[in-house]
């Protein structure tokens, strides 16, 4: 009889505040952003708000005709300022391990310029299949149907729209700037309080999915 076991699905991962609590690394280069510009930028405030393009908060700092220019200054800063003082969040190993140890992919989709994602990730020993970066919500969909994943993980209602953009299940996890309430209400499928309950839902999925199949 053949096995009726599906093999295990491409799961997409953003990347600040879901798999990194980039807060301080990037408190630290707004500072910094500050200080070389001479620009006032709140930068307590700014990481509050993380998620969006870069661009869309240095909108807030600087004249039009300066947000490209200051863009280009911070990330070219920010392998110095932000990378080493980046921690992983909770569970965040586990959850890309969950996934490769199942036989499935795990790909991070983010909107962070890549090659600064990938210098996290390198940072932190954090291994996924494949890193695409500078990509926002609905944008996202786009590496996402490339790779195929079934499955979206992020704390964003921006990475709720990409995934439901390319046909995944969203999975969202509360430790951005969204509750679980809003996170749902933006139409998450599932909302975890953060990656260190994914293991356990992921494998939930993978039985229910085969059983569903069998």
């Amino acid at each position: 009889m053949a096995s009726t076991t599906r093999p295990a699905p491409t799961v997409g991962f953003d990347l600040d505040m879901t798999l990194i609590d980039s807060r301080p690394g990037i408190r630290a280069c707004y500072r910094a952003l500050a200080a070389r510009t001479g620009t006032y930028i709140d930068a307590d405030l700014a990481v509050t708000r993380l998620g969006p393009p870069l661009v869309d908060e240095l909108a807030h700092w600087f004249p039009a005709e300066r947000v490209e220019e200051a863009a280009e200054l911070y990330r070219a800063m920010y392998p110095a300022y932000a990378v080493a003082a980046t921690p992983a969040l909770p569970g965040a190993r586990g959850a890309i391990a969950a996934v490769r140890g199942a036989g499935g992919r795990a790909v991070v989709v983010t909107a962070k310029y890549e090659p600064n994602a990938k210098l996290h990730l390198a940072h932190l020993g954090i291994e996924p299949d494949a890193v695409i970066g500078d990509l926002w919500a609905e944008q996202k969909a786009l590496a996402l149907r490339e790779h195929g994943a079934a499955v979206y993980v992020g704390d964003h209602v921006g990475d709720v729209r990409g995934a439901r953009t390319a046909g995944a299940l969203s999975v969202a996890v509360a430790t951005g700037p969204f509750g679980p309430g809003e996170l749902r209400a933006a139409g998450a499928d599932v909302v975890l309080a953060g990656l260190t309950e994914f293991p356990r839902w992921f494998s939930d999925y993978r039985s229910d999915d085969n059983a569903a199949r069998a």
